[in-house]
């Protein structure tokens, strides 16, 4: 497993660790203070286990498992994932503390820095897409099942 796979994963437990203690402070302060948490914190917590952590886990494990660019193959650029891998993590803490703190900073800005930290998730996974799309090809799978193979 090399650096960028191993960034991706372990990335995507940071996030799941974030998720987790959000989620515990909304259930404590929900049963022990009746303060239900706003949609802001809501939407916090889910970003933080959906893309934070679902998201990375998945791009991470395709990137280490999904079948090595071909030779000829000059779609596939490493650093395009590593860029993919940026925009996405940025975007996505970005979201999740701009979602925390809407509440509490005052003013329309703060909804175009949520929209804007969105726009990074979308770019990121995107980016990443189209740099392992090439990659999404069959390799001995094709001769077996050619073959007549059933699997």
């Amino acid at each position: 497993m090399y650096t960028l796979v191993r960034r991706y994963i372990k990335t995507g437990v940071g996030f799941l660790g974030v998720g987790l203690l959000l989620g515990l402070w909304m259930m404590v302060r929900r049963e022990l203070w009746q303060r239900y948490p706003t949609r802001y914190e809501l939407s916090a917590h889910t970003h933080a286990l959906f893309v934070g952590f679902v998201m990375m886990m998945i791009l991470g494990v395709a990137l280490w498992l999904f079948p090595r660019p071909d030779k000829a193959d000059t779609r596939y650029k490493p650093m395009q994932a590593e860029l993919a891998y940026w925009v996405l993590t940025t975007g996505t803490a970005g979201r999740i503390a701009s979602e925390l703190a809407r509440a509490a900073v005052p003013g329309a800005w703060m909804g175009w820095v949520i929209i804007a930290c969105g726009a990074l998730q979308v770019c990121g996974i995107g980016l990443f897409f189209h740099t392992m799309w090439s990659r999404i090809r069959p390799v001995g799978s094709a001769l077996r099942e050619a073959k007549g193979e059933r699997f």
